[in-house]
């Protein structure tokens, strides 16, 4: 499976009125079609941006929106007002946009005319006029949107607005997702338990559990041949140790991990899956966890979590679509031990096998090591080193009254030494602003410890996407302090309390 099936859509609407006269909308159209190609020729985006004839009456307005939240391949609309477009038609309309929203200020030309400027060019280039008109009457309907204002030509504007179209392809894929949980979370912990019905209302995923024999089922009915070809793909990708190839001692653990991954596949495309869970205290008639075979379903754009954590599982999904074409990774990962000194402190995050290839800094090596936990036979695992570079990672958390984000800017950096004793893929991080004011803040906000770690999308597409959602996210960077994170959390409790109603 790939995080996306199709290219995504961006609808690009233009708003206008009939003062002017035809001659004006003409003009007006051409324009619109200049700035469209102007984005698309970029080659920046990373979805399809759609025009559509100029707008100028509130029957066609609504229709349109109506049109855009019925096609699925449409993820959002860019809106652009020209020769100062009146609200008011557009009242209707915003009402009933249900899809993500970019308001785009802008304007054709980039440079004005000092010498020749007439009151014919005024009138064809007043996006200052009819942009502030209807940021008015967004913010008078309380409409979510983003607003990006610069030349079309500008790479900044046009890095801002793929960053929300990646958003917004997020969240499409968030929406449609349907997530299998095979068992339940891992018994006595708190922070991967959740109320699966309101994520379904805020995010749109639809999470139900399966017996993991229902797996094994699957798992049993792989044939030779197609253990065959998997076991070779792993020859031709991985640096196999010499152990697992064919003729080593452990070979057979190999085509068992083998196994495991084409029974699971098959079950996640049979049923619809984008997003699974696992946990090894409910392991049924598996013989070995599941390592390798997560790993790869990851890297083909699967959202997971670990010890059945759905809502991590989820996020990684959304992440996923975000990030796809950027040649970048994205990987469930976990705060596992710090580094305090001497030197830069730094997190060494981790976790028991399933940390996504997508990440690796070299080609990955695909080993078997005793596993301590689970109760079955050693599993095969791939063993990498992260890439260093800027990342972000993020949780989602269950407050019982609502969702909150919790992300970290982080710098993803080599390990001081060789870990090689340690038999596990991982990445070594400094996070900003510092690892004690990070960890603070991240306890202070009630932070999960899965997380995912993204090098692919950056921190204002995350706040995009948590703003679609109208989900509280908690961003730490270069600029957070205990005491001013404090203060926000606080902050934001009273709003969402007093949002919520009283």
């Amino acid at each position: 499976m790939s995080a996306l099936e199709t290219k995504p859509r961006v609808w690009f609407l233009t708003g206008s009125q009939a003062l002017y006269g035809q001659e004006t909308l003409d003009q007006v159209a051409g324009q619109s079609q200049r700035i469209q190609r102007m984005l698309t020729e970029s080659g920046a985006i990373s979805a399809d941006i759609v025009g559509y004839p100029v707008l100028t009456e509130s029957a066609d307005i609504r229709q349109v929106m109506l049109a855009a939240n019925a096609d699925p391949a449409c993820v959002g609309v860019i809106a652009w007002m020209h020769t100062f477009s009146p609200a008011k038609m557009w009242i209707t309309g915003l009402d009933m946009l249900r899809k993500p929203l970019l308001h785009l200020h802008t304007q054709l030309n980039e440079t004005l005319p000092w010498r020749t400027i007439d009151m014919d060019f005024m009138n064809l280039n007043q996006a200052a006029h009819g942009d502030r008109e209807f940021g008015y009457i967004q913010t008078r309907l309380g409409v979510a949107r983003k607003t990006v204002v610069g030349h079309a030509s500008d790479a900044r504007v046009v890095e801002r607005i793929d960053g929300w179209a990646r958003a917004a392809t997020g969240l499409a894929h968030l929406r449609s997702l349907r997530l299998a949980r095979f068992g339940d979370n891992m018994r006595d912990v708190a922070v991967t338990e959740g109320d699966k019905v309101e994520a379904e209302l805020r995010f749109g995923v639809s999470v139900n559990t399966y017996g993991v024999n229902d797996l094994v089922e699957r798992v049993d009915a792989v044939t030779e041949t197609a253990i065959d070809a998997l076991v070779a793909e792993y020859a031709d990708v991985y640096a196999l140790v010499a152990e697992l190839r064919a003729g080593g001692d452990r070979h057979d653990s190999l085509r068992y991990a083998a196994r495991i991954e084409a029974g699971l596949r098959g079950f996640l495309t049979d049923g619809g899956f984008g997003a699974f869970t696992t946990n090894f205290e409910d392991l049924g008639g598996l013989r070995q966890l599941p390592g390798l075979a997560v790993q790869r379903l990851m890297a083909d754009g699967y959202g997971f979590g670990g010890e059945g954590d759905w809502k991590t599982s989820a996020v990684l999904a959304a992440v996923k679509a975000m990030g796809h074409g950027t040649g970048r990774g994205t990987s469930f990962m976990e705060d596992y031990t710090y580094h305090f000194g001497p030197g830069e402190p730094k997190i060494l995050g981790a976790h028991m096998l399933e940390v996504c290839p997508s990440i690796a800094g070299q080609q990955p090596s695909c080993e078997i090591h005793p596993l301590g936990i689970g109760g079955r036979e050693d599993p095969v695992r791939l063993v990498f080193d992260a890439a260093p570079g800027p990342a972000v990672v993020i949780g989602l958390a269950d407050l019982g009254d609502r969702f909150r984000f919790v992300a970290n800017e982080i710098e993803v950096v080599p390990p001081d030494e060789d870990l090689e004793r340690l038999p596990v893929a991982r990445a070594v991080w400094k996070p900003s602003p510092s690892l004690s004011t990070s960890a603070e803040s991240w306890l202070i906000a009630g932070g999960p410890h899965h997380t995912v770690l993204t090098q692919a999308v950056g921190a204002e597409t995350l706040r995009d996407f948590t703003d679609m959602v109208n989900t509280e996210l908690l961003l730490i960077d270069k600029e957070t302090t205990p005491a001013a994170f404090v203060d926000r959390v606080r902050w934001n409790q009273a709003y969402y309390r007093l949002r919520g109603g009283i």
